[in-house]
């Protein structure tokens, strides 16, 4: 395997959101996307009463920030499990409330440098793109299963392919004659569908694809949709919310979210709100943050975040 590196986004940021809610003996933190730790690290040396639980799906990524974060070993707990299942795991550890829970969304640094994890197009290897190695689902049998209907649906509506339902067909016709096994392969295909004048523009013309692919062997939005309404629950008064999305159907969910939380009962014409009536949560940032200079130029992976932050001012039920 080639060795992972990691740099955390928007790292200064993100422990100046979280730390306010970290503030006090007891508080913990939910890392609901552990990956290799970094943001994990750098919250548990500002905030020396918090304690975190660490949640990721890929057990490699656990035990790597396993590691890394040995000299907090007596202030963390690491659980294997998708990020969908926050209220189970606080359930488990006896944890009516949190007070912070961080999301860093998308494929992990590490993930996209291990080749044999088939996450990068820019070379070849098996179309795997689980997060989970233990879970069944793979690219390969996206590709060499659904229906050319539901491939181009995949493409579509995840990867927001202009192109899909060609490429949906020039796949199909091609497992025909032998399946799909590794990426390169596929990329070659993706060369010769999409348009010569549409490939010189938008970036990688294996981008899209790709991020469909991935977003569908993982249930990405689907587990994000299920996941931001349960750790705004599971935050006590004065807890927060971070995420860092990195493409717009993650960051659009978290606002739609986020605005549901922090929105009032009362009628909008009426010029005040009642006692009582107040939304239980306010927004932290004004819209999405964004990484500037010289961030971008030291982390290209920053180009494209979107952040986004909540905090419980009272207690009350969210919709």
């Amino acid at each position: 395997m080639s060795s992972p590196r990691h740099v955390p986004v928007l790292l200064d940021r993100v422990v100046a959101l979280l730390a306010p809610a970290l503030d006090h003996h007891g508080a913990v933190l939910v890392d609901a996307t552990l990956g290799l730790g970094g943001h994990s690290e750098a919250v548990l040396a500002a905030c020396p009463e918090a304690r975190l639980v660490g949640i990721d799906r890929d057990p490699d990524a656990l035990a790597l920030a396993g590691e890394r974060l040995a000299p907090y070993a007596d202030r963390t707990t690491f659980v294997h499990a998708v990020y969908d299942r926050i209220p189970e795991v606080l359930a488990d550890l006896g944890l009516p409330h949190v007070a912070g829970v961080l999301f860093d969304l998308g494929v992990s640094s590490m993930q996209l440098d291990v080749r044999e994890r088939g996450f990068a197009y820019a070379q070849d290897a098996p179309l795997d793109m689980r997060m989970d190695s233990t879970a069944d689902l793979t690219a390969a049998d996206v590709l060499n299963t659904y229906p050319a209907a539901d491939l181009a649906r995949v493409l579509r509506e995840y990867g927001e392919e202009k192109f899909a339902k060609r490429i949906a067909d020039r796949i199909v016709a091609e497992r025909e004659r032998e399946p799909f096994t590794t990426s390169g392969r596929l990329v070659a295909l993706l060369y010769d569908a999409i348009p010569a004048p549409a490939r010189r523009t938008g970036g990688h013309p294996a981008k899209r694809t790709f991020q469909a692919l991935r977003i569908e062997v993982n249930d990405e939005l689907g587990v994000l949709r299920r996941a931001i309404p349960a750790a705004i629950e599971a935050i006590g008064v004065g807890g927060r919310v971070v995420v860092e999305s990195y493409q717009s159907l993650e960051d659009r969910l978290v606002k739609q979210a986020f605005a549901a939380a922090t929105r009032s009962d009362v009628p909008e014409d009426l010029p005040f709100v009642p006692e009582g009536h107040e939304p239980a949560l306010r927004l932290v940032t004004r819209g999405a943050e964004k990484a500037v200079e010289p961030e971008l130029t030291d982390n290209p992976r920053a180009a494209s975040v979107r952040l986004r932050a909540i905090e419980r001012v009272r207690e009350g039920v969210t919709e």
